[in-house]
C-alpha cells in the first residue's frame, strides 16, 4: 500500500522541500518523511497538491499519458463573453503549440480563505469566476490560456485532481490516505518490449510440408547442379546403369550402301 498526501498549498509556497534562497517551501508544512510532490504548484498558485511515497503512483498522477483531468478556479480580469469561452473551450494557440479543449464554465464567487497578499484590483474593471478542466501540464498554462483570450488571471485555485479534492482541507493543512498503487508502468513497459523484440529477433522461418528449413536454404559447394529432364523419374540403380551404359558403349554408326543402276538393254523389234 502507498502513503497519498493531500495538501492545501498557499499562495507563495514552493512545490518543493529545500530552496536556496530561503523561500517557503514544503518542509515548513509536512513533517512526513520519505514523501514527493506527485506533479507541481507555481508559487503564486493556490489549492491542492499531491504527494505520495510510492513511485508508481507519483508517475500515474503526474504523467501527462495518463490525462489526469485537473480542476481550477479561476478568477480573471474582465468578463469573459460566449467567445472567449469558446476559445477557450476549442483550444488557445500558445507559443508552444494549441492547447487541448477544455472544459470552462462561469462559476459564481466561490467561499476560499483570504490570499496574502490580497490580488490586484483596478477601479472599473469587473472581474470573474471560472471553472476550467485541463488533461495537459504545460507550464503556467492556465494563465496563459486566460490571458491569450484578453483576460488575465488575477487568481488561481486548483481544487481537483482526478477524483482528489481539496474539500474538508483548510488552507496549509494537510490528510494522508492510504491507496493501493498501481501497476508500474515503466518497467512492464521496457520488459514487455524487450520480449517482443526477443521473438521477433528469433522467430523460426515458416515451414512448408515435407521442407527441412535447417539445410534448405545453404548451398552444398560439392554437390553438382542435376540437369532437367523432362522424362519420368527413375530408380538409383537404373539411373547407376544408365550412366554406366552410355560411358562404355560406342556409338552405333549406321552406313548407307548406294547401288550404280545396271544399264538398260534395248530389244529391236522392227
Amino acid at each position: 500500500m502507498a502513503t497519498l498526501v493531500l495538501f492545501n498549498k498557499p499562495y507563495g509556497v514552493l512545490s518543493q522541500f529545500t530552496d536556496g534562497d530561503n523561500r517557503p517551501t514544503l518542509a515548513q508544512y509536512i513533517k512526513l518523511p520519505n514523501v514527493y510532490p506527485a506533479g507541481r504548484l507555481d508559487h503564486d498558485s493556490e489549492g491542492l497538491l499531491l504527494l505520495t511515497d510510492d513511485g508508481d503512483l507519483q508517475h500515474h498522477i503526474s504523467h501527462p499519458a495518463h490525462k489526469q483531468p485537473k480542476t481550477y478556479w479561476v478568477q480573471v480580469e474582465g468578463a469573459p463573453n460566449s467567445y472567449a469561452l469558446t476559445k477557450l473551450r476549442l483550444g488557445v494557440e500558445l507559443n508552444d503549440g494549441m492547447t487541448q479543449p477544455a472544459e470552462v464554465r462561469l462559476i459564481p464567487t466561490p467561499n476560499l480563505w483570504e490570499r496574502v497578499p490580497p490580488i490586484r484590483t483596478r477601479v472599473n474593471i469587473p472581474t470573474q469566476w471560472l471553472e476550467i478542466v485541463i488533461t495537459e501540464g504545460r507550464n503556467r498554462q492556465v494563465r496563459r490560456m486566460t490571458a491569450a483570450v484578453g483576460h488575465p488571471t488575477l487568481r488561481l485555485v486548483r481544487v481537483k485532481i482526478g477524483d482528489w479534492t481539496l474539500e474538508g482541507i483548510e488552507q496549509g493543512k494537510y490528510k494522508t490516505e492510504t491507496v493501493q498503487p498501481p501497476k508500474s508502468t515503466t518497467k512492464a513497459g521496457v520488459n514487455g518490449a524487450r520480449a517482443k523484440n526477443n521473438n521477433v529477433k528469433y522467430k523460426p522461418a515458416s515451414k512448408k510440408p515435407g521442407t527441412n528449413t535447417s539445410s534448405a536454404n545453404k548451398p552444398n559447394p560439392n554437390k553438382i547442379p542435376a540437369k532437367k529432364t523432362t522424362s519420368a523419374p527413375q530408380s538409383k540403380s537404373a539411373a547407376q546403369g544408365a550412366n554406366k551404359t552410355a560411358h562404355t558403349t560406342k556409338p552405333v554408326v549406321k552406313t548407307l550402301v548406294i547401288q550404280k543402276p545396271k544399264p538398260k538393254r534395248i530389244v529391236d523389234t522392227d
